[in-house]
């Protein structure tokens, strides 16, 4: 009875760490990051994440184990929704403070802060990169027209794109790319194109994105889909073609980042007895 007991247990953790059958559980990350909303990874031993809404300023490295092995802070700067990160070609990392749940926020900023990995103290500096949608007329503005969360970014031939997160209602499935220029100042967010993969409320809103090292294919998160996008030419996503992955999961998925080429990193928040892990995804 006590063996059989104990299976059930271990059954039920399994299942709540990751109720996927395509994800692969590679940990869970330490508390300080039950509310990660963001990932990027320079090597295939660690990433680094930071947290959503009214966490601290700060940017984690966590290696494969679960363990945070370096934290700094982002000098003079607010966490004031953190939602997604991307890195350059020079290795710098680009937080998105970008979440708008409410449609409401004027003060929209990209922190641009040099590569993490080389910091020796435990603070680095960072640019501001603020922004604003042209579209957007009225904060907030009615219903159906919640288009301006967003939790999606990019690095892509030396700009920034941001992917929105519809909240509208009804919702029509529509996600705004936006064009940013990635360097300090304060810019108009050029509206580059419209992506829609489905319209179900609940599985597709966009939560994260990202580009393949070699650039031949973007990368979509929401809860509980991947939406794999090739054979584009310059930000003409929506003319590529569209690959959907059912994930299997319903946990609430944040984040996501290439670890190479072929590999996949995500990772999703604490809800509940689930969440608050990393794992990896493998592609075809």
């Amino acid at each position: 009875m006590l063996k059989f007991l104990v299976f059930l247990i271990t059954i039920f953790s399994l299942n709540t760490c990751n109720n996927s059958s395509k994800l692969v559980l590679i940990t869970e990350l330490p508390k300080e990051l039950s509310e990660n909303s963001g990932i990027v990874s320079f090597s295939e031993t660690h990433a680094w994440f930071v947290e959503d809404s009214g966490n601290k300023n700060k940017i984690y490295q966590t290696n494969f184990k679960g363990k945070i092995t370096k934290t700094l802070e982002v000098k003079k700067r607010k966490n004031k929704d953190w939602e997604d990160l991307t890195k350059d070609d020079k290795g710098n990392v680009y937080i998105a403070d970008t979440g708008n749940n409410d449609n409401k926020r004027k003060d929209l900023v990209i922190y641009k802060i040099p590569n993490p990995e080389i910091e020796k103290g435990d603070k680095i500096d960072a640019e501001a990169i603020h922004f604003y949608y042209p579209e957007q007329e009225k904060f907030p503005p009615k219903k159906s027209h919640l288009f301006y969360d967003a939790e999606a970014i990019f690095y892509y031939n030396n700009f920034l794109y941001l992917i929105t997160k519809n909240r509208s209602h009804p919702f029509n499935g529509e996600a705004f790319v936006y064009k940013i220029p990635s360097i300090a100042g304060n810019h108009k967010a050029q509206l580059v194109d419209t992506l829609n993969f489905c319209d179900d409320w609940n599985t597709c809103q966009i939560t994260s994105a990202d580009l393949a090292p070699d650039g031949s294919k973007l990368v979509l998160l929401s809860y509980g889909k991947l939406f794999i996008i090739t054979d584009f030419k310059d930000a003409n996503f929506s003319k590529g073609k569209v690959e959907t992955i059912d994930l299997e999961s319903t946990n609430q998925l944040e984040s996501v980042c290439f670890l190479n080429q072929s590999t996949l990193l995500l990772s999703d928040e604490k809800k509940g007895p689930t969440g608050r892990n990393m794992y990896s995804f493998k592609l075809k």
